[in-house]
């Protein structure tokens, strides 16, 4: 895939975040022309055991790198996808809050369909399906950019989740205090004592985020308050992983309303489980039979069935490679694909509907 979505500046350099957080020297890397995260000076990819064998420190270190990913991604997406961040719940600017990034017309424009992206459970955050595959890879392959510029050129607005983002650390919050200014460059400071995202996790000074406690709390909100009140748009899904089972059980919690408005789900990898979730629910069961594919880890070739006596509810293919954190890249354009001829089909269906419609019409007035 072309990498003309990545103006690769000096504005938009990954080095300018390293720069301004006194990780110069630990941490020479920044993305070249292909978007691969390489070394300045020997050009080689990413090396973890920077200290020799010292395990704590070089983990430290990772842990910063991905957190400066983090606010990089961010940028890109307001930078070069155009997207807005918007801040849930919207009245508490006096608390911890989650947000999310959108087209700038995703919730007004009625005449385009509506793609929303669902990651998996990790340290990652919005705009990212994979640190790791960013990290050693390239934004290509682990970040969410390209699939949001395809779904952009295709004319769909965007809604990118931030499942993941549900807590902050107090302590861990302070230290990074200081690494950002207002206009979101990062000030100098350093970072070796900062916890790495384990221990950040079992702190006893974390405090959940409102709305966004859980990725399952965090999509119910965005349903709720952003999509559901969008009016005649075909809304498809992209998830991967995790999202595979929070999606689901956004299905189980809002069925008429996601059944409704969802014309397609591309889930990858999922980790979603029919049996315990959907239940026996015959409408739900027969609902996902017709508006759900599932690309699977596998050595076939891309779109190959792929199929398991584990999973049979839905068609599954292959997505044309057996690493999971690559699959949303490996499979991209087949969901693309997938997604037209889903919408074809629906207007195709609508339109038989309006035209019986008609005629039965007719024929009460004729009688």
């Amino acid at each position: 895939m072309e990498i003309e979505w990545l103006p690769v500046t000096q504005k938009l350099s990954f080095q300018k975040f390293i720069e301004q957080s006194d990780l110069l020297e630990e941490l020479k890397y920044d993305f070249n022309e292909k978007a691969e995260l390489r070394h300045t000076e020997t050009h080689g990819p990413f090396a973890f055991n920077y200290y020799k064998n010292v395990l704590e420190r070089n983990s430290k270190r990772y842990w910063a790198l991905g957190h400066l990913l983090e606010q990089y991604i961010y940028e890109l997406l307001e930078k070069v996808c155009k997207l807005q961040k918007v801040y849930i719940p919207p009245e508490a600017d006096k608390e911890p809050r989650s947000f999310f990034f959108m087209s700038e017309r995703a919730l007004s424009n009625h005449h385009s369909a509506l793609l929303v992206l669902l990651q998996d459970h990790g340290v990652f955050r919005a705009g990212q399906w994979s640190q790791q595959a960013i990290i050693h890879h390239g934004l290509q392959h682990g970040s969410q950019i390209p699939c949001i510029q395809m779904a952009l050129q295709a004319h769909y607005d965007v809604i990118v989740l931030n499942p993941n983002d549900n807590f902050v650390d107090q302590q861990t919050g302070e230290e990074w205090k200081g690494l950002l200014t207002q206009n979101g460059e990062f000030a100098s400071r350093k970072m070796v004592q900062t916890k790495s995202f384990f221990s950040l996790q079992e702190s006893l000074q974390c405090i959940p985020k409102r709305c966004s406690k859980t990725p399952e709390e965090h999509m119910a909100y965005i349903w709720d308050y952003f999509i559901s009140k969008t009016e005649g748009k075909d809304v498809a899904f992209i998830v991967h992983g995790y999202g595979g089972l929070v999606f689901m059980d956004l299905l189980v919690r809002k069925k008429w309303d996601v059944m409704s408005k969802v014309y397609a789900v591309a889930l990858i990898d999922s980790e979603h489980h029919v049996g315990h979730q959907l239940g026996r629910d015959v409408q739900l069961l027969e609902w996902i039979k017709q508006h759900c594919r599932e690309w699977v880890t596998s050595p076939k070739p891309l779109d190959k069935p792929a199929t398991t006596v584990l999973k049979k509810e839905f068609p599954i293919v292959s997505a044309g490679t057996e690493k999971h954190n690559l699959a949303p890249s490996s499979s991209l354009q087949s969901i693309f694909k997938y997604f037209r001829k889903a919408l074809k089909a629906k207007a195709a269906n609508f339109s038989r509907v309006s035209i019986m419609t008609r005629s039965s019409t007719k024929r009460k007035q004729s009688a």
